[in-house]
């Protein structure tokens, strides 16, 4: 018995542990046999650590030093789950916003991203949520969010092969106001 099932008063089998038992049957695979005899308790710890993951902290704020600052974080690696197949995608994250009254504390962009991340997802609502929430945040209303990703449902089935998607959240001035988005879009190259 897992510590899953003991932690639920011992009732029985971990019920991710049966379901990976079950796919593995299901593809013709021996569940007994010695490489795969911990893949389901393996399987159910990874499922529960991915959708239970604690970003810690992530609105620490501190007093803006210039009002109108653009601060951008680049490269911020994050994994998820395409909801429609269940295959990870990587996504590369670029996070911009113009300090209005406070600036975030710089490692709270990418507990922000893992925060979203850590969930079935499509890349348009990871990208949109990040941007809600560093508004939110920072009460700024200018937030950029430009992610770029690989998705193994797209690489390892249907067409097969590799490909990078990008998508974007603008909004204020980067929205509004194409000089600052070219400003944003030259720094990030």
């Amino acid at each position: 018995m897992t510590e899953e099932s003991e932690a639920a008063g011992g009732l029985g089998p971990d019920p991710l542990e049966d379901l990976a038992r079950r796919l593995l049957v299901e593809i013709g695979e021996d569940p007994d046999r010695d490489g795969l005899r911990d893949t389901p308790a393996r399987y159910a710890r990874w499922w529960r650590e991915f959708t239970a993951y604690e970003p810690g902290t992530i609105e620490t704020l501190f007093e803006t030093t210039s009002s109108g600052q653009m601060v951008v974080v680049s490269d911020i690696r994050v994994w998820s789950l395409c909801e429609h197949h269940l295959l990870p995608f990587n996504c590369s994250l670029t996070i911009a916003y113009r300090s209005a009254k406070h600036l975030l504390g710089l490692s709270k962009f990418a507990r922000i991203a893992h925060r979203h991340a850590h969930a079935l997802q499509v890349q348009e609502r990871l990208v949109s949520g990040i941007a809600d929430e560093v508004m939110r945040i920072t009460e700024a209303p200018d937030v950029a969010v430009i992610g770029r990703g690989e998705h193994l449902c797209m690489t390892m089935r249907g067409i097969k092969t590799s490909a990078l998607m990008t998508s974007t959240a603008f909004h204020g001035v980067f929205e509004e106001d194409s000089t600052a988005r070219s400003e944003l879009l030259a720094l990030i190259r």
